[in-house]
Parts: structure tokens; C-alpha cells; sequence
């Protein structure tokens, strides 16, 4: 494993910067997890890390090695990409060793590798099969397999789960996490999913139009976003981002509460509200509500809380977790 750090990198292509300037330090043995919206620069810093794409400026470094103008094959890493990109004609066994077979490896060392990552990712029962007689998940299994043989300092993954249905990219998660905690890498991640970025990272980069908004814990990140972006970006159902002036406050350009800090109650609150949308999802009940002149507001509520569209609600924000940034869209002083 090895530490990766980015020094004033840019990216133009023609006419069009997509990558300003821009610098980030992904820890050695860290699980670092580059989310954002589409178009917002992330796929192709992967690509610069990778060395698939050269900075118009800037330096890479990997181990503390200038790496910026290495071919990817110098560089120590290891990328799993969206598609699968498997020999059809090959068994799972051929598949994950045919990286180690255009190296040179030897036969015996070869075997042993292979052995050992199909053991790691429970693929073992399935190296005489082709990549026809397995699941969407065993298939992004093999392609993984076929980093790990490969013993990097770095693994690098494109959005590999946006091609698997709900059910997998769930279990697939989980296998992920336990594949960084038992083989002790560095790994960087690319989603737009953020979901996954909060709950496979140790360290989240969230990124916008090809700036860095912030970079830290995923609980950090949640509980203390410094951009009105991120604020609106983390976390699932979405904070809610409202005018300043829903709480009274004129200096505040935006304010933000998340769906769970806010008191429900049949008879007094602080905004009057009428339940739109109602899901009921099990363990949480959803509300979908609209305060007038103020806007529409969501609220996460226990699941035995029972609502019906149109019932009349007052709400009101806890004022402790409160958000509130200003009209460049940073986070100000916290109330008290």
C-alpha cells in the first residue's frame, strides 16, 4: 500500500478546464471515496491517478514517487473499471491470471496468487466455469481478482457496482469493505452514488464541477458540512435547504436541517405544514410536507409513526442541528 498525493493538479481538454487546481493526499492504507454528480471531474482524476490521462499541470505522486508521466503498468496500481472486461472464452482462473501471464510470472508463483484470491473473494468452487455460468456479482468478483494478483500499492475503482441491481450493489458493498480490512490497501473509489461513499469510505472527497468542496470523515462530512453542496449532497433522504428567512433570520442566505431533526407535532410547532407524500419504509416513515411560503420540507419519522397525505403537521426544526450558510453557499458560525 502506498500513499497517493495530488499536486496542483489541472486538466484542460481544449478550450474546457474540467480540473482547475487542485490538491488531495489519500492516506496510505485509507479507503478514499471520490463522489460528486456526473460531470463534475471525479472519473477523470481516477484516470490522472492511473495514469490513463495525462495533468495539462501538476504532479502525481505514489509512494512518495513522481508518477505523473509513468505508463500505468510503472506506476504500482491496479483499476477496476464499470465493465467487467472479461475473456468470455476463458475460465475464472484463466481470467484472473491472464495479467500475470503477459508479466511472465512464473507457472508455480501464478498458481499460488490465483489460489489466494479466490479464496479471498469466494470464488474458489468457480474457477473452472466461464464468465457466462456466473452472476453479476461473481463476474465483478473475478475482475477484482484480477487486481489482486497483481499485488499493487493502489487499487482503483470506477463506479464498479453501477452495473449490478440493488440487491447486489448491497452485498457487493459489504464485500468491498471486507476486502480492504483483510488485504490492508490503499483504495480510491469513484461513485456518484453517495450511499456508497458513506458507507464504504474512511474518507470521502466530495467534488463539484471540478473543485474539491471537502474532504473527511463521513460522519464529518454529515454532521458538519461546510458548503451548502454538500449539505444538500450527503445524506439520504436529502437535508432540507431553505431561505434564512424561514427561521427569521435575514443575514442567513440558507438554512439547513436534516429530515430527522425535526419535531412533528398534531397541534403546535414552529412551521404549519401539510403532509403531501407519506412512505412508509419499515424501520422509518417518510413525510413529504409543504410549509407555506416557505417550501417543501421531508421529515423522517420512527415507522410506527401513522400519517396520511393531507393530515395538517407543525414542525419544527431543532434548533442544535441546525445548518446555516451564507450567499456564497458557506457554512457560517453555528447558532447557539
Amino acid at each position: 500500500m502506498a500513499e497517493v498525493r495530488l499536486e496542483s493538479i489541472s486538466k484542460s481538454f481544449g478550450g474546457l478546464t474540467v480540473l482547475p487546481d487542485l490538491d488531495l493526499t489519500v492516506p496510505e492504507g485509507s479507503f478514499t471515496v471520490l463522489v460528486g454528480p456526473s460531470g463534475c471531474g471525479k472519473s477523470t482524476l481516477l484516470r490522472i491517478i492511473s495514469g490513463l490521462e495525462m495533468p495539462t499541470a501538476g504532479t502525481v505522486r505514489i509512494g512518495g514517487q513522481d508518477v505523473t508521466f509513468d505508463e500505468p503498468s510503472k506506476r504500482g496500481i491496479s483499476m477496476v473499471f464499470q465493465s467487467y472486461a472479461l475473456y468470455p472464452h476463458m475460465t475464472v482462473a484463466q481470467n484472473i491470471d491472464f495479467g500475470l501471464r503477459l508479466a511472465k510470472v512464473p507457472a508455480a508463483e501464478r498458481q499460488t496468487r490465483v489460489a489466494e484470491a479466490a479464496r479471498i473473494l469466494a470464488l474458489t468452487d468457480y474457477l473452472d466455469r466461464k464468465p457466462s455460468q456466473l452472476s453479476g456479482g461473481q463476474r465483478q468478483r473475478v475482475a477484482i481478482g484480477r487486481s489482486i494478483v497483481r499485488q499493487p500499492k493502489v487499487f482503483l475503482f470506477d463506479e464498479p457496482l453501477s452495473n449490478l441491481d440493488a440487491a447486489l450493489r448491497t452485498q457487493m458493498r459489504v464485500e468491498l469493505a471486507q476486502l480492504h480490512q483483510s488485504l490492508d490497501a490503499t483504495m480510491i473509489y469513484v461513485t456518484h452514488d453517495q450511499v456508497e461513499a458513506m458507507t464504504l469510505a474512511d474518507q470521502i472527497v466530495v467534488m463539484n464541477a471540478g473543485r474539491i468542496e471537502q474532504v473527511g470523515a463521513p460522519m464529518d462530512l454529515y454532521d458538519r458540512p461546510q458548503t451548502a453542496f454538500v449539505a444538500g449532497f450527503i445524506g439520504s433522504p436529502k437535508m432540507n435547504l431553505l431561505p434564512g428567512t424561514a427561521i427569521g433570520r435575514d443575514d442567513v442566505a440558507t438554512m439547513g436541517i436534516r429530515p430527522e431533526h425535526i419535531a412533528v407535532s398534531d397541534d403546535t410547532g414552529y412551521w404549519p405544514a401539510t403532509a403531501q407524500v407519506v412512505e412508509t419504509l419499515g424501520a422509518d416513515t417518510v413525510v413529504h410536507a409543504h410549509v407555506a411560503g416557505t417550501g417543501d420540507v421531508t421529515v423522517r419519522l420512527p415507522g410506527d409513526r401513522r400519517l396520511r397525505a393531507g393530515e395538517t403537521l407543525f414542525l419544527t426544526p431543532e434548533r442544535r442541528h441546525l445548518h446555516l450558510f451564507d450567499a456564497d453557499g458557506h457554512r457560517m458560525q453555528d447558532p447557539a
